[in-house]
């Protein structure tokens, strides 16, 4: 049995098996509806479910809930199945589906019939919205609440048979619209719905609701406790409702937690299927987005998203995560496992006009302190590249650059000395010319020098041209979801530089790498670029992503 984590989800399940309530085989569920590409707040009950079932050695089902053949595919199945196992998890054997059941689940709605807990209902979805009532005021009946067994049980099996359109007949609870909560004022429990699902093809044409089908497919799995975010906490009484009114010997209880809110980024399918479709993101693995395959491509390893989803906890208390937090994860997971490596991401190109020979042979670690991840030749002639935000004409106190007649180290390399400055029409810099210490060379320094600048670099013999991809926010607000949603997108979000990186890192195809002082980096699998493309996972200092 788990002791090493505490929650209220995890006490519970203590007392539970303290208490006889369950035995010690936990079940639980991920329920996923295959509508979209999982996001990080997915990532939250991913390894909320099949965390605490492996802590207390029990079991979890992934089922797909596929009750809208109109939203639902089987790409989307395919690809929350990839996204759970990319996080570590495996369901082993229980992969399963709402449609598993289509057949137990209409049996079960005969029976709230037959014993006049349903009615087919021929109000319009608009009509028994406006029936509903409010907060403040009462629902009223249905004209067709009263009908008799016999006609209720009729018209449902004609509607099974395909008689009816969409949307002139659904089934409904007969429950109570006087209830405070709207969710049990009636609720429709299946709706005629002529197409095509991507597993039982056009077998049906009524597909029973959510609200319906969950709790029903919890009894029958024999989940030990249905987990769910806060938004279902008033539907919680319906969810009793149903399995305390049909034939079945298993009630689970549903407990609900906060769901994973992360600051500028938007967690709603439907948003997210809007982004992509008005082409302000590339796609569902576009590295901008939260999606679990946009991270993946992005470079975050799934071992961070799950210390971050630990780190959050588990709570009733809804808030907002810092993405900071998710950057301190990604760069804990990164800090020992990848290699360093040199890269300019915005060239300036510098002469060493005093370095007549042939390159000299540098070696430098590929990691500072993990030796055992090896080392690599740098080689050092007259022709090399800094980055151009590393020039300034004139010194500052706060910067630490090189400057016009200044010092500076390269790293594992010399000190130089910029001596010129070339210029285009504009006034920018084109070109460095420096003179370089030959007795100031990395670990053998006797030059008594001492720059204030130390700067990562390429030689000319020694590069391979790259494009970078530097990603920031998608959207500039903290909150976003306001009225004009590409107002509130970041246009920075995503810049794209041509630049140069070590040979070995294209040669030798390293993964994931610390660029010195640019960031971490991943190299992307883009076919669109003749040059290798890296993407910026995440920046060595908190406030960029």
């Amino acid at each position: 049995m788990s002791s090493a984590v505490s929650d209220f989800i995890r006490n519970r399940i203590r007392d539970d098996i303290e208490n006889d309530v369950v035995d010690d085989s936990i079940v639980t569920r991920f329920p996923p509806e295959p509508n979209g590409y999982l996001h990080i707040g997915h990532a939250k009950s991913i390894c909320l479910n099949f965390g605490v079932a492996e802590e207390f050695g029990g079991k979890t089902y992934l089922r797909f809930d596929d009750t809208n053949p109109l939203k639902e595919s089987e790409e989307f199945v395919e690809s929350i199945q990839e996204d759970v196992r990319w996080l570590g998890f495996d369901w082993e054997d229980r992969l399963t589906f709402a449609s598993d059941y289509f057949d137990q689940l209409y049996g079960f709605a005969e029976q709230l019939i037959q014993e006049g807990r349903a009615f087919v209902c021929d109000l319009s979805a608009d009509e028994i919205r406006a029936t509903r009532g409010t907060l403040t005021e009462t629902g009223t009946n249905s004209p067709y609440r009263d009908r008799s067994v016999a006609e209720n049980l009729d018209l449902f099996r004609r509607m099974r048979a395909g008689e009816f359109p969409n949307g002139s007949r659904v089934l409904r609870a007969k429950i109570d619209m006087a209830s405070p909560n709207l969710n049990m004022r009636d609720p429709v429990l299946y709706r005629i719905l002529h197409a095509e699902h991507h597993r039982t093809g056009d077998s049906w044409c009524i597909y029973p609701m959510y609200d319906y089908t969950h709790c029903i497919c919890d009894a029958l799995e024999g989940i030990t406790h249905s987990l769910c975010t806060l938004e279902f906490e008033d539907h919680r009484p319906l969810y009793d409702w149903v399995l305390d009114n049909i034939s079945i010997n298993f009630h689970p209880p549903q407990i609900e937690f906060s769901r994973l809110g992360l600051e500028f980024n938007v967690m709603s399918k439907r948003i997210l299927t809007s982004l992509i479709k008005d082409g302000h993101v590339e796609g569902w693995d576009d590295p901008r987005l939260p999606t679990l395959s946009g991270l993946r491509r992005r470079g975050v390893p799934p071992e961070a998203i799950r210390d971050f989803c630990s780190r959050v906890g588990v709570t009733k208390q809804a808030n907002l995560v810092e993405t900071s937090l998710l950057d301190f994860c990604v760069r804990s997971t990164l800090e020992d496992t990848s290699p360093r490596a040199m890269a300019v991401i915005d060239p300036l190109p510098v002469e060493v006009i005093n370095f007549d020979d042939d390159d000299v042979m540098l070696e430098a670690p590929n990691h500072p302190k993990v030796p055992e991840l090896g080392h690599r030749q740098l080689s050092f002639g007259r022709n090399l590249f800094i980055e151009r935000s590393d020039f300034r004409e004139t010194a500052s106190k706060k910067q630490r650059k090189l400057t016009l007649n200044g010092l500076a180290r390269l790293r594992y390399g010399f000190i130089v000395e910029c001596v010129e400055v070339k210029k285009d029409a504009h006034g920018e810099p084109v070109e460095l010319k420096v003179r370089y210490v030959p007795e100031s060379r990395s670990g053998q320094d006797t030059s008594g020098l001492k720059p204030r600048s130390t700067l990562h670099w390429v030689s000319s013999a020694n590069a391979v041209s790259a494009k970078f991809r530097l990603f920031e926010n998608l959207f500039n607000v903290r909150e976003p979801g306001g009225d004009d949603l590409g107002e509130e997108l970041n246009p920075s979000s995503k810049i794209e530089q041509d630049g140069l990186v070590e040979r070995v890192v294209v040669e030798d195809e390293w993964d994931r790498c610390q660029f010195e002082r640019n960031g971490y980096f991943v190299k992307d699998s883009d076919s669109t670029s003749t040059a290798p493309v890296f993407n910026r996972i995440v920046s060595l200092s908190s406030g960029i992503r």
